[in-house]
């Protein structure tokens, strides 16, 4: 989400690349994608030829690999990019837009919880530099819907320790995909704007997943605003929100709806 009302994310720079200040926890805490949106991108694709663009620690290219897939990775982040290279997926360090693909070319191109932090412009532009005809360009998030009384503490906590954050004055019951529709239209936007693709498409995979207080706490300082916390304001946002969870019982369940922006390469 942008970090200020008139800052777009990929502008952000120093927040889009904080996220490998610990890759390991990343990789541990962040959701992998359903197999039905796997599916469904591989039905789409003319073919398992993939690129992964701001792949992190590669928990989608992975993903793919598993489901035959031949996957290079894009990352603009060393540390991310060290841990994908770990775990098997072949990484190349780069800011998308800048990224020299050599005259490499592929049946599709893959964002999965990055494409936000691209230019939209320059972005579709260089997907459709690097994909084949009829090549899949599928930009995917994760939009989960925290429950607002775990939501409130989070926010009264940022509040104290970055009173100047956008973030913290965010309604505790306001829809979470009201929230990430800007970056929605911002992508099938510039898909649009680039004159090489068919009209975007939405996809949308419903699914849920439980966490446990400690779960919870493991995974949020790896969120952009987090990952830029000194360790006592980090210390005062997590003792805020273990209270939260402790007081619905310990667990809560997380909704959660993957969103794909998908279009196909037509010149």
């Amino acid at each position: 989400m942008p970090t200020t009302p008139a800052q777009q994310p990929h502008q952000a720079r120093k927040m889009a690349e904080s996220f490998g200040v610990d890759s390991d926890r990343y990789d541990r805490t962040r959701p992998p994608y359903p197999q039905a949106m796997v599916d469904r991108i591989l039905a789409a694709s003319p073919g398992r030829d993939l690129l992964d663009v701001g792949s992190g620690t590669g928990i989608a290219a992975r993903q793919f690999q598993r489901a035959g897939c031949t996957v290079l990775a894009v990352e603009p982040d060393e540390r991310m990019a060290a841990f994908a290279r770990r775990t098997g997926v072949e990484t190349e360090v780069a800011r998308f837009e800048e990224w020299d693909a050599a005259g490499r070319t592929f049946d599709a191109a893959v964002a999965a919880t990055a494409w936000h932090w691209i230019d939209p412009d320059k972005g579709a532009a260089k997907a459709a530099e690097v994909l084949r005809p009829r090549g899949l360009l599928a930009a995917c998030w994760h939009v989960f819907q925290t429950p607002p009384s775990l939501m409130r503490a989070h926010n009264d906590a940022l509040k104290r320790v970055l009173p100047d954050s956008p973030f913290a004055d965010r309604p505790a019951t306001m829809s979470a995909m009201d929230g990430y529709r800007p970056m929605f239209t911002s992508a099938a936007d510039g898909i649009r704007r680039s004159g090489r693709f068919g009209e975007p498409e939405e996809w949308t995979f419903a699914w849920e997943r439980v966490y446990t207080r400690d779960e919870w706490l493991d995974q949020l300082p790896t969120s952009g605003v987090l990952t830029q916390l000194a360790p006592d304001q980090l210390q005062e946002v997590l003792a805020a929100a273990g209270a939260a969870v402790d007081a619905i019982g310990g667990s809560f369940t997380m909704s959660y709806t993957t969103v794909v922006v998908a279009a196909v390469r037509t010149a």
